[in-house]
């Protein structure tokens, strides 16, 4: 499996909190499934060249949407996405995610 880089921490400090949720939304908004507004495995699939990672197995797209899974109900809500997201950058977690997820909540 390829390691890529940990780009969250970079764009939070870019972007502010505001700005990070936003590009968050937007990348959830690029992988979800049109009709039910969740990711799905088929619209991860179906979306997977945009992230580079055409060549992932199913088995693969399908463990990536349950780790996000928090309700168990096999797809990522825009929260499930975003909680996800954060959770996989631990340079993110340490500089305060908790704060930013602090003040996009008051926002």
């Amino acid at each position: 499996m390829e390691v890529f880089e940990d780009l969250l921490p970079v764009m939070a400090k870019k972007l502010g909190t505001e700005g990070l949720i936003t590009e968050l939304c937007n990348g959830f908004r690029l992988l979800m499934d049109g009709e039910k507004g969740v990711i799905t495995c088929e619209s991860l699939k179906r979306n997977s060249l945009l992230l580079g990672l055409q060549n992932l197995r199913d088995e693969e797209l399908e463990s990536m949407v349950r780790e996000g899974d928090l309700d168990g109900d096999g797809a990522l809500s825009e929260f499930e996405f975003c909680v996800l997201m954060f959770s996989l950058s631990p340079e993110l977690m340490d500089i305060g995610a908790q704060r930013l997820f602090d003040e996009a909540l008051v926002d």
